[in-house]
């Protein structure tokens, strides 16, 4: 008889969960080191990850990502989209909850000679990128923008690497205006509730913690006052 995916899965978490239990015991008890060994080769893992790397795995991380202060109006930080990374500053606005940032050949999307221009996404040059198409249309308050959706890993902080996230590759910005163009960032990661979220797609944090990437379901703003501060996932 065929196994629901619900089983599927509960037998894989109880896989995982009696592997790290006997590494845990193998770092209590060093004499017991060649029976996680063996078990890991039954197991067929090219790889014997370290005890550390075991524990970092179940418990997730807990990373912080630099925040711009500019005038105390503007706060953003960098994240990375494909393999390898592309690197885009964004403002990590709680009021909404998708990722989008300009796509190659964007219109109204900015101009060289305004803080350099945007960085642009190139799709072609990511490994890792998944077409969607479906497109996307989101309207803030101050104005919108429109693309289509797409899907890739995207990296925040140093090394948290969100897998499979679905986001949105922008080709007409100019519902922004003038404050999008001067303004010091590319695009905009959503960290507000799933329930806001455009195209079905799941937010990056959620993915986060469903990939078990972050020690704890909660991030912390620490800003500053015409400094720099901080944006931590995975703790206060």
């Amino acid at each position: 008889m065929k196994r629901s995916n619900h089983e599927m899965v509960a037998q894989h978490l109880e896989r995982e969960n009696k592997a790290l239990l006997m590494a845990l015991d193998a770092k209590n008890n060093p004499a017991d080191i060649t029976l996680v060994a063996s078990s890991a080769s039954l197991r067929g893992a090219a790889h014997q990850p370290s005890f550390e790397e075991q524990l970092a795995v179940a418990q997730g991380k807990s990373e912080s990502v630099t925040i711009k202060d500019y005038s105390n109006a503007q706060y953003y930080g960098v994240l990375e989209v494909g393999s390898p990374p592309q690197s885009f500053t964004v403002i990590f606005d709680t009021g909404s909850s998708n990722l989008w940032v300009p796509q190659i050949n964007c219109k109204n999307c900015g101009y060289w000679f305004m803080n350099g221009g945007k960085h642009k996404f190139d799709h072609s040059k990511s490994t890792t990128y998944v077409a969607d198409g479906t497109d996307f249309h989101i309207q803030y308050g101050s104005g919108d923008v429109k693309g289509s959706f797409s899907v890739d890993d995207v990296t925040l902080a140093e090394d948290i690497v969100i897998k499979g996230q679905k986001f949105a590759e922008v080709s007409d910005a100019g519902g922004l205006g003038m404050g999008y163009t001067l303004g010091k960032f590319d695009g905009i990661m959503g960290l507000g509730f799933e329930g806001l979220s455009l195209g079905n797609a799941e937010t990056v944090f959620k993915n986060a913690m469903d990939q078990n990437l972050v020690n704890e379901g909660k991030f912390a703003f620490a800003l500053g006052d015409n400094k720099e501060g901080e944006l931590t996932f995975g703790g206060v």
